[in-house]
């Protein structure tokens, strides 16, 4: 994950969506079972409350049958479930660098059929830039309802009001003399994003038997947004809605258990944009971004639905299978709503994918019971943006291709020491077809072409490690490593060959590891390291980022200090040595009026946080 601030961030799994510019693409993600992923594509996650997430799932690579099989992946957050019979209430405030201040309050009650969860969330932040503070606003809501033994719904909601102030990327000279300055045409204009954002969805679970279950859920989402940039202001509006339905079950085949999964999801979301002039240059300093006259105003309708099947089947008691295939059908419609002139032709008009087929098979061979070796073959894909289908003359280009590729992974997964050590490694190819590229045509025109392949080749390690585990002391460690040898192995872009060189923005390796400690005491802590290697910014391999470390410790103190009252003190430090990064690069950028291109997002100077936490429960 790069992160340029804390509204501005980008996620690629194994390079995939490391060409997107601003946010994260080619990647799926869901809410539990409510797609996150918008209709073009696109995945914003980062303004979720952590507190109010329990788990994050991660499938990397094209290995999903079941949700939407992404180019890149999946990722699944799982939200704090309600609990039966248990009441309880919490605060938590915290303070930090840079105007830092968070306050959460959270709740749970539940009873022996029903349970209510609540967590509400206010982030303030000044930034360690100029034209950096951030406001945001959170309520997640969850509820669990036990019909009967064969009947249970779940109800789950969450709304994010944001208001975040952009500094963008800076240039070399800045990035080096001047890190905490914003991008001078987003200082003057005072560029902002303000969003509201909700999801809202029911999930009904029947069960027929033991061996066969039913799951469905029904979902909406609406997102406004509203976002001065010193080139125009965009006014945004996404209503979105859909079903997710699937059977669980097993059956015997020869006398062994096949279990399967087997449904279908629809989504549909209207999308309406319109531009404005940002007057701001007209106005005296200090003004910020004044609305002039519209310039554009569109209307997309964007739809598709995916069938999947999985299963998994033991064919001995040392070899099991996993099978699984997802289609996919895509459909944008655009409305043009400008009127039409010589200048800004008419742009109406719909794109049809055909439909895309994508299988996968993995075996998994039990060599002892402490090692476990696999293997997989998955096909994946990346839907193209409707934007990106648009040409200069205003025709919807039809022969594009999505981007599709195959994922080949080897691994294994083994336990040493009596399971005091857990080690697993992958070893993968990522083979990527029709590379789409935006292509510039004039001063402001783009168009997408599929310009070649790309070859992911990687290799990914984690050892989890336990030292300590006694009633006293608790002492654990982590190391997770990726080494990444990604090229364009064929990439024709004009006149352009860069055939051959390295995948644009995607560190050479990552690594991550920490020590974790806990005690009976109340005391606990840890300390992590990050490492990540050079990266290109261009195409042309021309500029490369430097590598950097980062070092940050974390002690706190948690202790029951009444027969009802938990208390939970604890205070962090994040870079400790006061490294100088980039925490987020912008490729291929631009030079515009004679002035250098800004490639770099600063990352944050050494910093702290300190904060409380009280629990009562009922």
């Amino acid at each position: 994950m790069q992160s340029g601030a804390l509204n501005t961030n980008r996620l690629t799994i194994r390079g995939i969506g490391s060409r997107n510019l601003f946010g994260t693409s080619k990647i799926r993600a869901y809410f539990k079972d409510i797609p996150l992923t918008n209709g073009s594509g696109e995945t914003t996650i980062e303004d979720f409350e952590l507190n109010a997430i329990a788990r994050i799932n991660i499938s990397k690579g094209a290995t999903s049958s079941i949700y939407g099989a992404g180019l890149g992946g999946t990722i699944i957050l799982n939200p704090k479930n309600s609990l039966l019979n248990t009441s309880n209430a919490s605060a938590e405030v915290s303070f930090g660098s840079f105007g830092l201040l968070k306050k959460t309050l959270s709740f749970n009650h539940g009873n022996s059929r029903n349970s209510f969860n609540g967590i509400y969330s206010d982030t303030e932040s000044d930034g360690f830039r100029d034209n950096n503070n951030y406001r945001r606003q959170t309520i997640t809501l969850s509820s669990n309802h036990y019909v009967n033994e064969n009947n249970e719904l779940t109800f789950l909601g969450s709304y994010v009001d944001l208001k975040a102030f952009i500094p963008s990327s800076i240039n070399e000279d800045d990035f080096i003399n001047n890190p905490s300055a914003a991008a001078f045409t987003w200082q003057q204009s005072q560029g902002f994003e303000d969003s509201q954002r909700g999801i809202f969805g029911v999930t009904w679970k029947h069960r027929y038997h033991s061996k066969l279950e039913h799951i469905t859920s029904l979902f909406t989402s609406f997102r406004n947004g509203y976002e001065p940039r010193p080139f125009n202001i965009l006014e945004e509006n996404t209503f979105a809605y859909g079903i997710r339905s699937r059977f669980l079950g097993t059956f015997k085949v020869a006398e062994k258990d096949l279990k399967y999964s087997v449904g279908g999801e629809y989504f549909k979301d209207r999308y309406t944009s319109k531009t404005f002039e940002n007057l701001y240059q007209d106005f005296p300093a200090g003004t910020g971004s004044v609305e002039g006259d519209l310039l554009s105003n569109f209307k997309e309708d964007r739809s598709y639905y995916n069938l999947f099947f999985e299963a998994d089947y033991r064919i001995s008691e040392k070899l099991s299978a996993d099978i699984g295939l997802n289609f996919n059908q895509t459909n944008y419609k655009l409305n043009d709503r400008f009127p039409v002139t010589s200048d800004n032709p008419d742009q109406t008009g719909t794109f049809r994918f055909d439909g895309i087929f994508s299988p996968k098979f993995g075996v998994v061979f039990s060599a002892s019971d402490h090692l476990n070796l696999y293997s997989s073959i998955s096909h994946g894909f990346s839907p193209i943006a409707l934007s990106e289908t648009l040409l200069p003359d205003g025709q919807i280009n039809n022969n594009l291709e999505p981007e599709t590729g195959w994922n080949y992974e080897i691994g294994l997964r083994t336990q040493l020491l009596n399971n005091r050590i857990q080690i697993h490694t992958a070893l993968y190819r990522l083979d990527v077809r029709n590379l789409l590229v935006a292509r510039r045509t004039g001063d402001d025109q783009f168009i997408g072409v599929n310009a070649g392949q790309t070859l992911h080749d990687g290799l990914e390690l984690t050892i989890n490690s336990t030292f300590i585990d006694t009633e006293e002391l608790t002492l654990t460690s982590f190391f997770n490593l990726s080494l990444n040898d990604y090229k364009f192995e064929e990439f024709i872009d004009g006149d352009n060959d860069f055939s051959g060189n390295d995948l644009t923005g995607v560190p050479s390796n990552i690594m991550n590891a920490g020590i974790n400690f806990s005690s009976s005491l109340g005391l606990y802590g840890n300390i992590n390291f990050q490492h990540v290697g050079e990266q290109p910014i261009t195409d042309s391999n021309s500029l490369f980022s430097e590598s950097y470390t980062l070092t940050n410790l974390k002690i706190g103190f948690k202790r029951r200090v009444l027969d009802k009252i938990t208390l939970n003190i604890f205070y962090g430090i994040d870079n400790i040595f006061d490294e100088a990064y980039a925490s987020q690069i912008l490729i291929n950028a631009r030079a515009f009026g004679g002035n250098a291109p800004r490639y770099f997002y600063p990352g944050n100077p050494v910093n702290y946080y300190a904060g409380v936490n009280v629990n009562y429960s009922f």
